[in-house]
């Protein structure tokens, strides 16, 4: 095995594909650049898994699960190829019983269309338009530094939609829907969870959702139409080729090599303490770790106390929960007739609860503010084995997972290990409404609560986003922190949550710059 060096021109924190990408920059550029990723896999919560000790061979995405918002110029500029699969249908909303009302969206829009209202479809239609819009006149601020909302919108927004742009960004995810005048209030519900709500420590009426909302919404990758892929193999294929490439450039990935404190000498970063004691010196120190992390492994006091009271101020828990699912079989869904396109692959909707979709969502935060596990939560459904087969094991099992948003960080008065069984059992229950019998399908199981996904993937606090995507721009952790040589590059930066990889990129261009490479 190949030893630590106790030198580098680039020290990275952490194995995530947003490291990954920084590496392959800043290597291809010609520096010296050593990863560190405490954990015995890399790819941070962009991994392929086999975690059901039932079922051994089967592979699962355990933590993100598609690939929609990585920019195709990144991807150009990496020289990488990431084999993804298209999801056609790609949206699900199913009824309950035979022979009731479902809604299964695909490419084809005529389709799509014949099963709305002609109210609903010119709003759906509008919608589509106008996201549209923004996503390709957004794209270019995602490869950039930062700046605040108004320059973004002067530098990159056609003029006719700087207002709704900025009205989006800083407001709630059901304010802008309610612009379209959709007839469905269960259609708005399920566009409101899956692209604003998601992976968020807010509500629908909440400042902020809207950005979250078209974050969800810069689907770009060739073939994509807009809409979220899978990725062959699993997520960890993401970080695999990453990896690969960074390796052929000359970077040196270190896993089990846990960082316990960055060093500071003549106020800036001179390099990193690992847990066994043994040090590493370097130029320059990139935290491809949580903001939050990062700044926990500098001395009190060096970092500038604007930049540590806003990261504070703006520090949430995470919210979801995502229950990993290996299933002997495919399950049924009563509403389908007969002949129907599969609805596997799609993102399938459960949108439980009587009366009003959005007063059930409204309901669901307030359980969580006041740390009740909602009775109703909502659910987004993913099986992506008949997409991709790779991932199945000899048996012929199917991984499956349900990702349910909101939940509490910590249920109040009460546990995680003594909730989480029965509420396992209370969410496949509410798959077993939909599609009857999916709870006798389930051959093992492997949930991550909120502490869970903090503990598994070292995540602070569990939140997916490392920061909420509601706070936007030069609102979350900047690439340069302010302290000579120390430099940040996760989730938690400009552009956003999820697998984007934009973030790796401009930090390692602002280091670079800085450099003068």
């Amino acid at each position: 095995m190949t030893p630590i060096p106790d030198r580098a021109d680039v020290v990275i924190i952490g194995a995530g594909h947003n490291a990954l990408v920084s590496a392959i920059l800043l290597s291809r550029a010609g520096l010296d650049v050593v990863v560190l990723e405490a954990a015995g896999v890399i790819g941070g919560a962009t991994r392929t898994e086999h975690p059901f000790p039932k079922v051994p061979g089967l592979g699962q995405s355990t933590g993100s699960y598609l690939l929609g918002l990585m920019p195709p110029e990144l991807l150009r500029t990496l020289d990488v190829d990431i084999p993804v699969l298209r999801r056609d249908p790609h949206y699900f909303l199913p009824g309950v019983g035979a022979g009731s009302p479902y809604l299964l969206f695909g490419s084809d829009g005529a389709a799509n269309r014949a099963q709305l209202s002609d109210r609903d479809a010119k709003a759906d239609e509008a919608l589509a338009v106008e996201i549209g819009a923004l996503r390709a006149d957004l794209a270019p601020a995602w490869l950039e530094e930062p700046a605040p909302v108004e320059e973004i919108a002067d530098r990159h927004i056609r003029p006719q939609l700087q207002s709704t742009f900025l009205d989006l960004v800083r407001g709630s995810v059901a304010g802008y829907l309610g612009r379209f005048g959709f007839a469905s209030e269960l259609l708005v519900a399920m566009y409101a969870v899956t692209d604003g709500l998601s992976g968020l420590n807010a509500g629908p009426d909440d400042p902020g959702t809207g950005h979250n909302f078209l974050v969800h919404n810069m689907c770009r990758l060739p073939g994509s139409d807009g809409t979220w892929l899978i990725a062959e193999g699993g997520m960890g294929t993401v970080s695999r080729t990453f990896a690969d490439a960074a390796q052929a450039s000359g970077a040196r990935i270190f896993t089990d090599a846990r960082v316990t404190s960055v060093t500071v000498d003549g106020g800036a970063a001179s390099g990193v303490v690992l847990a066994d004691g043994r040090s590493v010196g370097a130029r320059v120190v990139l935290g491809g770790c949580d903001p939050y992390q990062l700044m926990g492994l500098v001395p009190d006091g060096v970092l500038p106390a604007e930049l540590t009271g806003r990261m504070a101020a703006v520090k949430r828990t995470g919210s979801t929960l995502k229950v990993n699912l290996a299933l002997r079989d495919l399950p049924r869904f009563d509403c389908l007739p007969p002949g129907a396109p599969s609805p596997f692959g799609s993102t399938i909707h459960l949108l439980p609860g009587e009366g009003s979709p959005m007063a059930n969502l409204r309901g669901m935060w307030a359980d969580v503010q006041a740390g009740v596990l909602p009775a109703e939560p909502t659910i987004e459904w993913y099986l992506h084995t008949t997409v991709d087969p790779s991932l199945r094991d000899e048996a012929g099992h199917h991984s499956s997972a349900l990702f349910v948003q909101s939940v509490p960080f910590e249920p109040s008065g009460t546990s995680w290990d003594k909730e989480l069984p029965g509420y396992v059992d209370r969410l496949l229950a509410i798959c077993d409404r939909y599609a009857p019998g999916t709870s006798d399908l389930v051959a093992d199981v492997f949930p991550l609560t909120p502490p869970g996904i903090e503990q598994h993937f070292g995540i602070t606090g569990g939140h997916i986003h490392h920061v909420d995507n509601t706070v936007a721009f030069d609102k979350r952790m900047p690439y340069f922190t302010g302290l000579d040589g120390l430099y940040h590059g996760s989730a938690g930066a400009h552009p956003a949550g999820s697998v984007i990889g934009a973030a790796g990129h401009n930090a390692a261009r602002r280091i670079l710059k800085d450099l003068s490479v």
